[in-house]
């Protein structure tokens, strides 16, 4: 009641409120208003100008693990699990057993690298004699061309077997004593973590029978950063691009991260594009399967029509409009499409022209003596 008296008695002289059987309906357009000068210093304006701003794209998100610093653990070698040496969440350095196998696949490498040893020193010893005899013309040329070809093929042999030990991460003293020609204590196949990180998935059971090159045993990640895979839809795609930055919201903090892929592909059923963000986790805070908020902040300049929030008004079908001051000093009601909004103001996408005078501060009197 106050504040109605409070706007009547700026009603310029002879102005009343007319019945309420004659309001206007949402039929029917509203003519334009027209103000006293003392009425005017009551109101504030802003010139509706091209403005280039950033926009900020808000998605969900879904965290996962940064699979550049992740890695699923295949058996390297056959037979059955003997014992685990991890549970999930130790943390584990390069090169740390993980689990022993009884393998035969272990045992047949190593006395594979055994013969081949021994094959090449006495192919290389008959070579090197060879190469005497033929000095004193007492083989062909041929035959000796013959024992060095046989021990070029026992060298690479031999290498060829070195490398499957490598590879299945056989100890280097163990290397090193089946080099020197000394007896080794029976050795158990180790699967060993490639990466330092922690054990975020174990799969392998004792006594399970391993298959090489094919059973997952492990993963083992680096949880010092993770991916978050958000999900943006239509014109949000061309705001975001490669770079950009990007907040992880959770519910006990905000954490950084980049833009560093962006799908090419449409997913037929959600009908979006996935944006993976890369960010960091300390503490560890941000969990695998995580549901998380993200907003990316795009570098990418926009250029719109902005006008603060404080414009805009909604007519009685709460459709939002703006009062635009007209040549001959009256009051247009004028719809307007909004667009992004970009802190306290909108880009208004249709209804208004740059160069265009808009209330800013006042438009509800003007709203209240244009509905009199």
């Amino acid at each position: 009641m106050v504040l109605a008296a409070g706007l009547t008695a700026l009603l310029p002289a002879g102005c009343s409120p007319r019945p309420e059987s004659h309001a206007e309906t949402s039929s029917v357009i509203a003519s334009n208003v027209t103000l006293t000068a003392a009425q005017q210093q009551k109101l504030q304006f802003a010139a509706v100008e091209l403005t280039n701003y950033h926009k900020t794209v808000e998605a969900t998100g879904t965290v996962d693990f940064d699979y550049d610093q992740a890695t699923v653990i295949l058996a390297p070698m056959g037979g059955p699990v003997s014992r685990l040496l991890v549970s999930i969440g130790d943390q584990v350095t390069a090169e740390q057993p993980l689990a022993e196998v009884d393998s035969p696949d272990f045992t047949t490498a190593i006395s594979a690298y055994r013969k081949a040893l021994a094959t090449e020193k006495i192919t290389r010893e008959l070579a090197d004699q060879d190469q005497a005899l033929i000095e004193r013309h007492g083989i062909s040329l041929r035959e000796a061309d013959q024992a060095r070809i046989d021990a070029t093929n026992a060298e690479a042999d031999t290498e060829s077997a070195l490398q499957q030990l490598v590879s299945l991460k056989v100890a280097p003293e163990t290397i090193k004593a089946i080099q020197d020609g000394k007896a080794t204590a029976p050795v158990r196949g180790l699967i060993r973590s490639p990466i330092a990180g922690t054990v975020v998935e174990r799969d392998a059971t004792p006594g399970e029978l391993l298959q090489a090159g094919a059973t997952p045993c492990f993963t083992v990640a680096d949880l010092s950063k993770v991916w978050v895979m958000a999900n943006l839809f239509g014109a949000d795609v061309d705001s975001v691009s490669l770079g950009d930055p990007a907040e992880v919201l959770t519910g006990t903090g905000n954490f950084a991260g980049t833009v560093n892929n962006i799908s090419s592909e449409v997913d037929p059923d959600t009908r979006s594009v996935e944006v993976r963000v890369a960010a960091g986790n300390p503490g560890g805070a941000l969990k695998r399967d995580m549901y998380v908020r993200v907003l990316i902040h795009s570098k990418t300049e926009t250029p719109g029509l902005l006008v603060p929030v404080s414009a805009i008004l909604l007519n009685e079908e709460s459709l939002p409009f703006v009062y635009v001051a007209q040549a001959d000093g009256s009051f247009a009601r004028q719809r307007v499409t909004l667009g992004y909004r970009d802190g306290n103001r909108y880009d208004i996408t249709s209804g208004l022209k740059a160069g265009d005078r808009v209330v800013v501060d006042g438009g509800l009197f003007v709203q209240f003596l244009q509905d009199q």
